[in-house]
């Protein structure tokens, strides 16, 4: 009892000392456009204290003792900024920080845990330095990705990731603005995800992660996620003009509708837009036409609450050359660049609405809201067999399906400190719902005429998630991130093929753990570990019919890595990872059916390197192998066709130099087994890029070459079994769509 009453008196007597306590609450904006910058990396000095910035800028520390505090805050891309704040005794001191862009110096660079978990960044910067043409294009930023056009321009790229040939999106999760890129249920593929409404020079950075670690994200984050981030203002109005080869041209202009009055009242809005054609470079030229019209408002309706509208509309139309087989072009039916059916091509459109709602309370918790909506439409003509199934009139499909698509996001979070132990906990709440009409697969012939309808109906899917996420600083060195997600699906097909018409429904949930390890050696090494099970949902016409059993097959992770900076100026980045999935049940939209598949297993070792060669120039490496199996395969029968084995990606740029800068890379992917038994073999490509840019106050100059060499190249192979119009019998063998040769563009871009 005498203890408990001494305790209670030692209690009372320290009331005083904490009551006098003082804090920092601060803002970090960008001083150009006066807007918020997240993710700032804010220390203490001297104190082993430190956090981040949140979505307003904002950082705070709290239990300060009376005293001077030097504080050091510092960005990727923006010059250093170190103040000195004084506080007293009860005082909450309030301090505003604009930070100015500098040329980047990899000697800045610090190995922390500060937001290990989500420091992987694609800036603008990386953007202007590479040769792109179209948004999807910047996912080859991402380490280790490599996409492949094969059906013209309009279409969505096949992706390929550790291991995985992702198809069109299948085992990624792609978004835009947190706005969902992947659509359910497609009528060419499951998650086919088309970025093509993004226009480029839009994109202020994309945040990655490799591997199903993130308790925010769910569906087809198994190989991992990507998001796009629009830029929230423009530093200046522009109109850009390119023009290249093969009847190629481009105009893109941003005009900024608020100036500097609207940063003076933190209010900014744009509005940008795109119009493309190209022949390109087939012998049956694309007539490829695209068009991009997007709108941009952000506002602080109080200096806690930030509002942001994003309208945008897109529209695209192409012809395109298919796949041809290798026997075609040997044999000199057709030349490499040849089509054996000039009648494919399609049509796609998408219109997006988003609203994004951020407010910090008095309370310190940060409330996120987003209301997203898209309308969608696709149609698409294919021949990949040619004469196979129909020697009269052609194998050609008609894929067609109209969309709308809409949800909501939210989540609250909140940092607390228990002495120098950060918590950060995050709550969040996801709805999705797709609904189309008319999805359809058909034999066609010329795209006029309807030989048969194989599938018509109507898709109803939504998903729902809840998910809890802490983080725990414990230290400057030491970081626990842990997580719990939960999905439900419900799945509805109307079959219109049957009359009247049949309506099956099925609902299927998920649970889905993380576990993510930080810890920091020194500002120079730091080693970490992620673990965490995701999953990537199955289309709806499959799993109805199986009353909801495999709608969502779980995949399990691991990436055991380190960050090192053993000089300087030398960034290194190794990890060692391990996944495995349940099933891979695939629909196979091109045929109306489906490609049942076993568990498989995929292991390797990603290896990028950064180094600065001179105060301009900067050097980057990247080296990806996988070992992709599938288990319990007969002997021989284990390779999962076209997954990448061996990727590489370098090269060297130029930057920070005023009015020259540039980049010259590479791009390596290995020879991989097409079918299961290997029997069929993709072969392998390296490509050169070079671009080129010349740049002043008022204007820029650019030059970008795709495949300087001048490289003949397969951009996409596949193992298809096929029938050319004048054969007795089909063949099996490599079908592909030959990669761009030397392609020139020249672009000028004026500012004001």
């Amino acid at each position: 009892m005498k203890r408990a009453i001494y305790a209670l008196l030692l209690f009372l007597l320290s009331l005083p000392a904490f009551a006098h306590l003082g804090s920092i609450t601060g803002t970090v904006v960008d001083q150009t456009t006066n807007q918020p910058l997240r993710g700032v990396s804010v220390q203490l000095t001297g104190l082993g204290k430190g956090t981040v910035t949140n979505e307003l800028g904002q950082y705070r520390f709290v239990g300060l003792v009376a005293a001077p505090y030097k504080i050091e805050i510092s960005h990727l891309g923006f010059k250093t900024a170190v103040i000195t704040v004084t506080v007293q005794d009860d005082q909450a001191v309030v301090v505003n920080t604009p930070l100015s862009k500098s040329s980047i110096e990899l000697s800045e660079v610090v190995v922390s845990t500060l937001a290990a978990h989500e420091d992987q960044l694609i800036s603008r910067l990386d953007i202007r330095m590479r040769p792109i043409t179209n948004s999807q294009e910047i996912l080859r930023m991402v380490p280790g990705l490599f996409i492949g056009q094969h059906a013209g321009g309009g279409k969505a790229e096949q992706i390929f990731l550790r291991g995985f040939d992702i198809d069109h999106g299948t085992d990624i999760r792609l978004t835009v603005d947190g706005m969902p890129v992947n659509m359910v249920s497609h009528a060419h593929g499951q998650g086919y995800a088309d970025l093509h409404f993004v226009i480029p020079e839009l994109v202020e950075a994309v945040d990655f992660q490799k591997g199903p670690y993130s308790t925010d994200k769910g569906n087809f984050t198994t190989a991992g996620w990507a998001n796009f981030r629009t830029r929230t203002a423009l530093d200046k109005s522009f109109v850009k003009l390119e023009g290249g080869q093969y009847g190629t041209f481009r105009a893109v202009a941003g005009l900024d509708l608020l100036g500097q009055k609207g940063r003076h009242k933190n209010q900014s809005a744009y509005l940008a837009s795109e119009y493309s054609y190209s022949d390109s470079y087939f012998d049956n030229p694309q007539k490829f036409k695209r068009f991009n019209v997007l709108g941009k408002y952000h506002g602080h309706l109080s200096p806690n609450t930030h509002l942001t509208l994003t309208g945008s509309t897109f529209w695209s139309q192409w012809n395109h050359s298919g796949q041809i087989p290798d026997r075609a072009v040997a044999s000199g039916l057709i030349g490499f660049f040849g089509s054996i059916d000039p009648t494919e091509g399609g049509e796609t459109s998408r219109t997006n609405f988003n609203a994004e709602l951020v407010t910090v309370t008095p309370g310190n918790y940060t409330l996120k809201n987003q209301l997203f909506y898209s309308n969608y439409n696709f149609e698409l003509y294919s021949n990949f067999t040619f004469f196979l199934n129909d020697s009269l009139n052609g194998d050609q499909i008609r894929q067609k399906e109209k969309r709308n698509l809409l949800g909501y996001n939210g989540s609250i979070s909140r940092t607390d400190y228990a002495g120098s132990i950060r918590f950060t906990t995050m709550a969040g709440l996801q709805y999705r719902q797709d609904f189309t009409r008319g999805s359809e697969l058909s034999h066609t012939q010329n795209r006029v005429e309807t030989l048969e309808r194989r599938q018509f109906g109507n898709i109803n899917e939504l998903n729902t998630s809840v998910y809890l996420d802490e983080r725990v600083d414990f230290s400057d060195r030491f970081s626990l991130n842990a997580g719990l997600r939960f999905d439900y699906f419900r799945n509805q097909y109307e079959d219109r093929l049957i009359q009247p018409a049949v309506t099956n429904r099925a609902d299927a949930a998920i649970v889905s753990p993380k576990l993510n390890l930080y810890y920091t050696v020194n500002p120079r090494f730091q080693l970490y570990l992620n673990t965490g099970k995701s999953f990537h949902s199955n289309d709806t016409r499959v799993v109805v019919p199986q009353d909801g059993r495999e709608i969502l097959p779980p995949a399990y992770g691991s990436d055991l890595g380190a960050v090192f900076k053993p000089f300087p100026k030398l960034l290194i980045n190794a990890a060692a990872w391990y996944l495995w999935l349940q099933q891979e049940f695939v629909y196979v939209g091109d045929e109306g059916v489906v490609e049942p598949s076993g568990k498989t297993r995929r292991y390797g070792l990603d290896l990028s390197v950064r180094y600065q060669l001179t105060r301009y120039l900067f050097a980057d490496l990247d080296l990806n192998t996988a070992k992709p199996r599938a288990i319990g395969a007969e002997a021989g029968q284990a390779y999962l066709p076209l997954a990448p084995t061996f990727t590489s990606v370098g090269g060297l740029t130029l930057q920070n130099t005023g009015r020259w800068s540039g980049s010259l890379r590479y791009r390596y992917m290995g020879t991989r087994p097409a079918n299961e038994d290997n029997s069929i073999v993709a072969q392998s490509y390296f490509v050169t890029d070079l671009q080129v840019n010349y740049s002043r106050p008022r204007y820029q100059i650019g030059l970008s070459v795709q495949n300087l060499l001048n490289t003949r190249w397969k951009e996409t192979q596949f193992a298809t079994e096929s029938r050319l119009r004048t054969e007795t019998a089909p063949v099996d063998e490599i079908h592909f769509t030959p990669g761009t040769p030397f392609f020139a563009r020249v672009s000028w871009t004026w500012l004001w």
